[in-house]
């Protein structure tokens, strides 16, 4: 059998499976139960946060010959047939290639047919912010008033690109970007069933790095794996996978933000962007930088907290000494001068002074 990747291996199946969205979870789950099915939702979000994958499973729950608890049964045929991906009554639209008016055309003409297995047809548009204002114009008299058996599910990660005309006519579910402790207990979990050894300070690495993610975390632990296959995974290995800029990089850049280097400044942004660095990363590591580096000036029980390898905590520790020192250095001469220039204010109170004797 040919390799899966981990973020599809380990797709949720189920409501009780998907991480870090109870608010959107509980919510259908109790539509399952009650039968108050919507016609239309709209699912928003950054990438990775189980959109299309609480799609999928909406679309089994409302089919599901024997549903449990609002949960989809998983073992019959409907169920099935729409996770192999061979259902009928589960139609996939990608919006950015199908955006046309027409492709919306071909959708109003099908969903005059009702299903022949299961009770609904469940049409999935993903990134429907892409579809055309004739697109979304076309769509929106069927969206307004479907047949009882079909139901929309629309997800997007810019919803401020949709008409209010639509939004107004589904039922609206942000997802959340989730927590990085969340990621890790997740990754966690999954290497205990994949007999991987890692390290947790890894594993807590790659969950920040994901940004909110899941598949995004589960996409770079796959390739911090396949690295390094067979041995134990490390923090030290997964920063050398992941291409993390060098520690020593944002020393310089601190030096020359403390000595208002302009110049330097601009140099060194103009060799990390010829590296093809990503600025929000960097802009995102360079705080994490900073914050390490405040956490090390706190003493040793601070820096347990730190994410770093044993070599940058070094570089940290000295680098915080050099700082520290820089900075009474400066509040020194800065002392100095605001003293010197306030001599006759020094004067006159001392003169004051003699005065009141």
């Amino acid at each position: 059998m040919s390799y899966m990747a981990l973020y599809r291996k380990f797709r949720p199946t189920r409501f009780s499976e998907v991480k870090g969205q109870d608010h959107i979870v509980k919510t259908l789950e109790n539509q399952m139960r009650t039968g108050r099915i919507g016609h239309a939702y709209l699912f928003c979000g950054t990438r990775g946060t189980g959109k299309t994958t609480v799609a999928k499973i909406l679309a089994k729950a409302v089919n599901c010959e024997h549903p449990v608890d609002g949960e989809p049964c998983g073992e019959c045929e409907v169920c099935k047939a729409i996770a192999e991906g061979s259902s009928m009554n589960v139609i996939e639209i990608d919006a950015a290639s199908n955006n046309g008016v027409d492709n919306i055309r071909e959708i109003k003409e099908q969903v005059q047919y009702s299903p022949a297995t299961g009770k609904y047809k469940v049409y999935i548009i993903d990134e429907v912010h892409m579809l055309s204002i004739g697109a979304f114009n076309a769509l929106l008299k069927t969206l307004e008033e479907p047949p009882e058996y079909v139901i929309f599910i629309l997800a997007t990660t810019e919803v401020h690109k949709i008409p209010i005309t639509i939004l107004s006519r589904c039922q609206r579910y942000d997802f959340h970007r989730i927590t990085a402790a969340t990621i890790k207990k997740q990754l966690s979990d999954l290497m205990e069933q994949e007999h991987v050894d890692t390290e947790d300070k890894a594993l807590e690495y790659v969950a920040r790095m994901a940004d909110g993610s899941m598949r995004d975390a589960l996409s770079l632990l796959d390739q911090c794996i396949a690295f390094y296959l067979g041995e134990k995974l490390t923090y030290d290995n997964v920063l050398e996978v992941l291409g993390t800029v060098d520690i020593q990089v944002y020393s310089d850049l601190l030096d020359m933000i403390l000595s208002q280097d302009i110049n330097g400044v601009m140099d060194l942004l103009e060799d990390v962007a010829r590296q093809g660095r990503e600025w929000s990363q960097f802009i995102t590591d360079f705080l994490w930088y900073l914050r390490n580096l405040l956490l090390v000036g706190q003493g040793n029980a601070a820096e347990e907290a730190l994410e770093v390898s044993t070599d940058q905590l070094k570089l940290l520790q000295e680098k915080a000494q050099q700082v520290e020192e820089k900075y009474l250095l400066q509040e020194e001469q800065k002392e100095e001068r605001n003293y010197q220039r306030r001599p006759h204010i020094c004067g006159l109170f001392f003169y004051s002074e003699k005065l009141g004797e």
